[in-house]
């Protein structure tokens, strides 16, 4: 008779129920084929009492009492969102003996650290695959497949609903506001979407790799985090015949000085590996001294992406047996990085006529020990005419004539001979 594993679900939202829906129904045979086990659901964890179509077999509570008290529990589903009460569930079942498969980014961001030693020292597994990248195995490959690999730098987009939004936005020429209105329509961006266009949500999700890759994290206070409320279809027209992308960037390295991190709206390259992840996808780009540069790409988010995950850690653990100790990982930054990283930036300017541009590169002229220009765009749209600046150095220390909005440009592909001055007024 084939052995049988229990697990239970703590949260029954968009993650929960997709575990249910391929645990039950849809990767049922394949699951059991895979591990040499049935896998049994034997408690769900909800939030609000409510007539659902699960079977009577199944136990559906709001207590969590009532799913300890389940005779056996092997591995536990954790998708609660926020850090209270799902820290203290987590370690409720690593006392008792389960596994912990967890997609909450929020809690593993400010206590993954802690927890994961915690289910060291009990000798079971907290795994968080789902938390970061949705369906991406990225997690599993930094951990598993980059042990002796020193990471110089990632790159990523992290959040399917403001690269949705971008893309929206430069594809179809919409505003902001239209373009976060259909991603809701469409269950790509939530009611308040407030953590995913503020680049919060990212930010959660670097700090896991950060802990993940150098087993700490920079100072929260000291992350430049920007999210794309500002971005203006200007930006996005004007990047565009500088042949370049706007996307939310997640950026980590480690220099000198510690760990840099950055979330904020970046410009790529067309050489750029994530030029051409669009829409919900979400891509990672990983530069190591070994292997080279590494590219990730695939859904970031909803159901069957994080159910997924999830479902392909439980598999991880029934064949991998013993928790991992901790590797060590180098990562550092060469002399070549260095050089690479000096940083460029797209400055776009709003004028009222081309002899305010030309006024603006008088004055630029004059302070050129502080800005070396790659290339200058003036164009008209929609009635409006603008300047755009590609550009090396610090342009807030010249005192200029017209107001601007700037943007870091990823150094990743940018090939230098390339830049020439376009002029399409």
């Amino acid at each position: 008779m084939m052995e049988t594993v229990k697990v239970v679900l703590l949260g029954f939202g968009t993650v929960g129920s997709g575990v249910y829906d391929s645990i039950l129904h849809t990767h049922q045979e394949k699951l059991e084929k895979v591990i040499g086990k049935k896998v049994e659901i034997v408690g769900i964890l909800v939030k609000t009492e409510k007539e659902r179509q699960i079977p009577k077999n199944i136990i559906v509570t709001t207590k969590i009492d009532e799913i300890l008290a389940l005779p056996k529990i092997d591995y536990v589903f954790e998708a609660i969102v926020g850090i209270e009460p799902a820290y203290s569930y987590i370690q409720l079942f690593l006392d008792r003996g389960c596994h912990v498969i967890s997609a909450n980014k929020e809690l593993l961001a400010n206590r993954g650290e802690e927890l994961s030693e915690y289910a060291l020292n009990k000798g079971k597994f907290l795994t968080f695959e789902a938390a970061v990248a949705g369906g991406i195995p990225l997690l599993r490959t930094i951990i598993q497949l980059l042990q002796v690999n020193g990471i110089l730098v990632l790159e990523g987009i992290l959040n399917g609903t403001s690269n949705y939004i971008l893309s929206k936005m430069r594809n179809e020429k919409l505003s902001f506001e239209d373009c976060l209105q259909e991603a809701q329509q469409l269950g790509y961006a939530e009611a308040n979407p407030e953590s995913d266009i503020s680049g919060r949500d990212t930010f959660y999700k670097q700090m896991i790799l950060s802990s993940l890759i150098y087993h700490e994290q920079p100072d929260w206070e000291k992350v430049e985090r920007i999210g794309i409320e500002q971005v203006a279809l200007e930006d996005l027209a004007l990047g565009e015949v500088h042949g370049l992308r706007l996307k939310l960037l997640a950026s980590l390295k480690r220099e000198d000085e510690g760990i840099k991190a950055t979330v904020k709206p970046t410009f790529v390259s067309s050489e750029h590996p994530l030029y051409n992840v669009e829409g919900v996808d979400n891509g990672i780009v990983i530069k190591t001294d070994l292997v080279g540069t590494l590219m990730l790409q695939g859904p970031g988010a909803g159901s069957k992406a994080t159910a997924s995950a999830m479902i392909e850690d439980l598999v991880q653990i029934e064949q991998q047996k013993q928790p991992l100790q901790k590797v060590h990982r180098y990562s550092y930054q060469t002399q070549n990085e260095k050089e690479i990283n000096k940083r460029i930036q797209l400055a776009v300017f709003p004028l009222q006529n081309k002899e305010e541009w030309l006024s603006l590169k008088a004055v630029l002229n004059e302070n050129s020990k502080y800005v070396n220009i790659l290339q200058e765009v003036v164009k008209e749209l929609d009635g409006s005419i603008y300047g755009s600046l590609l550009y090396e150095g610090e342009l807030e220390r010249i005192n200029l004539p017209v107001l601007f909005k700037r943007y870091p440009v990823s150094p990743i592909g940018i090939k230098r001979d390339h830049l020439n001055v376009v002029n399409s007024f």
